[in-house]
């Protein structure tokens, strides 16, 4: 047989023999890896690749992202604890508390979690996931054979696989073949809006604990099902910047056990140990702290776990290189290599740590079943509250897994009032929910709930303040005692409507159900009338927003009824039938008190101009909580585009270009009934234009006298003086103005800036400040004193239109529940 012939048989048996085999990412990929960022569906092939091929590998889809691409999840271990994984799983669940049991010994792995690009452009990450996968999974690696002998390592290489797949198709769509490093060539300016956000423009590093994404519900599913030992969360930052790994910065939250402490020390000194002899730069201790609960390091952290951010420079300036500051070139290759090299030392030390982790990991929870952290042991949410908030708490606990029960006796006690904002005598009744801190997920629910979170150092990197009952604007109170409830909660049940073509039905107007409810109702072509005052009608009361859908405004609806209880039962919206329009007190049923509700077009403005973050807000609130039509514009076409399209404009947050002829346009179109809804930082584009009675609010100078010279060190801490990260102020409302339909005397404003704007001398100060004012969370000293007696929300009539300003976003995250209701009320009821 000639050489010739064997040549061309394995030339033709080649690809036949790498399929059977393991193949590195450079063998694999068209490329070599870090010499080009990777597809992400190429991403996931290789993932199919490795555990086809490893015996150590499985390999699992457990969820879609919105734009359909798959989220994936790779178990590595040795294949014997691959045979057992259900049993080792339900083992560390037993440890964790979550299920029933005794815990078995020779079940007790290490369990570590490792996230890869919950940041779309920080495209470094995702390519360190494939390098990470190869080096488990390679047989000839003895350490890391050694190491899954004890460990499970779940590995997830694309928490925001839309949000890569932008910033990766667009970097290779514009980028030249040889790589140009200097920073102001077109590969290192990414376009609006970034890679960085989901496809609704969401941070899903702020999402873990809200779920308000579908990325984020499926992901808590999938770790609800392991609670691991260890979370580790990668990320880029800036290309001068060094590594950064755990210890974190202050502030710690308080709940922060010593052990989980003392961990993240032991890791952070086994990667300098890494670092150190390759000669690498890092930094730890400083920027990234573990305060706020929704981060992929302190959510986890208070799940139980160790959590961690690890940042490497790049993000979507470097591409494949960018010149750094000290004249060298980060390449692509630098940053795989630095975050493989994390990833292989947190495994290691948890491998060498597991005996002390996992008794420590029990203990935790056992301690919050016995004896929670905290001063509150009970969080009392009244029965009295709307029903559709209450059922939207739930939901929320039910994503967390956190335990409520019903309050089986009535009784008085001293307790903090949510809604005064300190301690007061209240009454618990019977059937109340209870969320009691004895519980596995008692830190948990205690940072959503606690009242005020303490900080050790108010230099923080997010909101300083949260509490579920503000956010949902609950009657709630927080109790020292244990109060004894029966485990699950019922909600009302809804009762089917049995009145035969009635005079008209009636909903409420309390919750955000009620306007998807009155959203799907409007989409359907039935008409809607809203109370404007309360009023009484056969022995019950109804407060202003009520719904009022009368057979008069629908006589020509074939299939009125059966469309309108469909609609109802497909909500769960709980209907009451009127057979008379006389009212016992207040107003008829034909009084222009029952003002009727147009449909709202609504038009969208979006472009660089525009907060990419609060824009995708917008747009998720309307196609995924409402599910109703939104029609997106360009910002720069506001002059040149057609207005009388659309009823309602709404301005995400962003700084507009309004010209003299866009303003003139607006104008028109209010006085014609257009209704223009400014959100957040949009306000500062409308303050001191034309035609718009919204200015900022001066700040007064104490003294003329000149201050001496500051010194440059401390400055850092002086600027928070004027700075709001996030607090939570408490505002008073107007509850007679439709603006304030629903929300009581009191809104809770979640405040993340420190604009503040004078209060209307022309329209409707709906919601507004006190001076002096007292926030919840950490705000600076002259940014509270400048909030003090300003405008929050409120209501400017414009001819047949108006404009309606809400100073603080209502839709920040997608998670403050209180302020969907204030933009459901500027949306569909004000100003109509």
């Amino acid at each position: 047989m000639s050489s010739r012939f064997l040549l061309i048989c394995a030339a033709l048996w080649l690809p036949f023999l790498l399929d059977a085999q393991l193949l590195s990412p450079s063998e694999f990929l068209p490329h070599q890896h870090g010499e080009q960022f990777t597809p992400h569906h190429t991403v996931a092939d290789y993932m199919e690749h490795v555990a086809a091929q490893s015996p150590r590998v499985q390999i699992q889809q457990y969820g879609t992202s919105y734009e359909g691409r798959p989220l994936l999840l790779l178990t590595i271990s040795d294949p014997g604890n691959l045979d057992r994984l259900e049993d080792i799983r339900k083992n560390n669940l037993r440890r964790a508390r979550q299920i029933e049991g005794e815990t078995s010994p020779e079940l007790d792995k290490a369990i570590v979690w490792l996230s890869f690009g919950v940041h779309g452009n920080e495209a470094g990450a995702t390519e360190s996931s494939m390098s990470v996968l190869y080096e488990l999974a390679r047989e000839d690696n003895p350490q890391a054979s050694e190491w899954l002998k004890e460990t499970v390592v779940l590995l997830d290489p694309a928490l925001n696989p839309d949000g890569y797949a932008r910033y990766t198709d667009w970097y290779r769509r514009v980028a030249p073949a040889i790589n140009t490093p200097e920073r102001a060539t077109l590969e290192h300016q990414e376009p609006w809006p970034g890679g960085r956000v989901n496809h609704y423009h969401f941070d899903l590093n702020r999402d873990w604990a809200w779920q308000t994404q579908t990325e984020s519900q499926h992901r808590m599913e999938a770790y609800q099902q392991w609670m691991p030992h260890v979370h580790v969360d990668y990320h880029e930052q800036y290309p001068d910047n060094p590594y950064y790994f755990a210890p974190a910065a202050a502030p710690y939250h308080e709940f922060i056990t010593d052990w989980q402490s003392d961990f993240q020390y032991e890791i952070g000194q086994n990667h300098a140990r890494h670092f150190d002899q390759q000669g690498w730069l890092y930094f730890t201790r400083e920027v990234f702290d573990l305060l706020y609960p929704s981060y992929g390091d302190t959510y986890p952290t208070f799940n139980g776990s160790v959590g961690m951010t690890y940042e490497q420079a790049g993000h979507g300036i470097s591409g494949r290189g960018v010149l750094m500051e000290n004249g060298d070139t980060l390449t692509l290759k630098d940053r795989i290599a630095h975050h493989t090299k994390t990833a292989l030392s947190t495994i290691e030390v948890a491998h060498r740590s597991r005996p002390e982790m996992l008794k420590k990991f029990e203990a935790y929870f056992d301690k919050a079943m016995r004896d929670p952290m905290g001063e509150y042991r009970s969080y009392v949410i009244s029965k009295d509250n709307p029903v559709g908030k209450l059922k939207a708490l739930t939901q929320l606990l039910d994503r967390n897994n956190i335990q409520y029960g019903t309050a089986t006796d009535s009784r008085k006690l001293s307790a903090f009032d949510y809604q005064k904002g300190g301690k007061a005598s209240v009454a618990i009744q019977k059937g109340d929910l209870i969320v009691s801190a004895y519980q596995p997920q008692s830190v948990l629910a205690q940072v959503l709930f606690e009242p005020v979170p303490k900080l050790e150092d108010s230099l923080t990197y997010d909101i300083t303040a949260w509490a579920l009952p503000y956010a949902y604007g609950l009657k709630a109170f927080a109790s020292a005692e244990k109060i004894n409830a029966d485990p699950g909660y019922a909600l009302p049940a809804v009762t089917p409507v049995t009145a035969d073509k009635p005079y008209a039905y009636v909903a409420p107007w309390t919750a955000v159900a009620d306007a998807r409810f009155l959203a799907a109702l409007q989409r359907a072509g039935i008409k809607v009338r809203s109370a404007m005052a309360s009023f009484g009608i056969q022995g019950e009361d109804y407060e202003g927003g009520t719904l009022v859908i009368t057979r008069a405004d629908n006589r020509k609806l074939s299939g009125f009824d059966e469309k309108v209880r469909q609609i109802a039962e497909a909500h769960g919206q709980q209907l009451k039938t009127l057979k008379t329009g006389f009212s016992d007190e207040g107003f008829d049923l034909g009084s222009d008190n029952l003002n009727f509700l147009k449909a709202p077009k609504v038009a969208l403005f979006s472009g660089s101009s525009v907060d990419a973050g609060n824009y995708g807000e917008v747009w998720h609130f309307f196609e995924q909580v409402l599910e109703y039509p939104l029609f997106l514009l360009e910002a720069d076409q506001l002059s040149s585009t057609d207005l009388d399209e659309y009823n309602v404009i709404v301005l995400a947050e962003g700084r507009y270009s309004i010209d003299e002829a866009s303003n003139q346009a607006l104008q028109r179109w209010m006085r014609q009934g257009g209704r223009l809804i400014a959100l957040g930082q949009a306000n500062r584009s409308l303050a001191g234009q034309s035609g718009f009675n919204l200015s900022s609010k001066e700040v007064k100078t104490e003294s003329e006298e000149k201050p001496a010279p500051e010194t440059y060190g401390g400055s850092s801490r002086r600027a928070i003086s004027n700075y709001i990260p996030g607090a939570i102020f408490p505002a008073n409302v107007d509850s007679t103005h439709p603006l304030g339909f629903g929300l009581g005397k009191t809104y809770h404003s979640l405040k993340t800036s420190g604009a503040a704007y004078q209060l209307l001398s022309e329209g409707w100060n709906v919601g507004y400040l006190e001076d002096p004012v007292t926030p919840i969370g950490f705000a600076g000293s002259q940014a509270i004193s400048r909030q003090g007696g300003t405008l929050v929300f409120g209501i400017e009539n414009k001819g047949q239109g108006s404009v309606i300003y809400l100073i603080d976003n209502p839709l920040f995250r997608g998670f403050w529940e209180e302020g969907k209701l204030l933009f459901c009320n500027a949306l569909f009821l004000a100003g109509q």
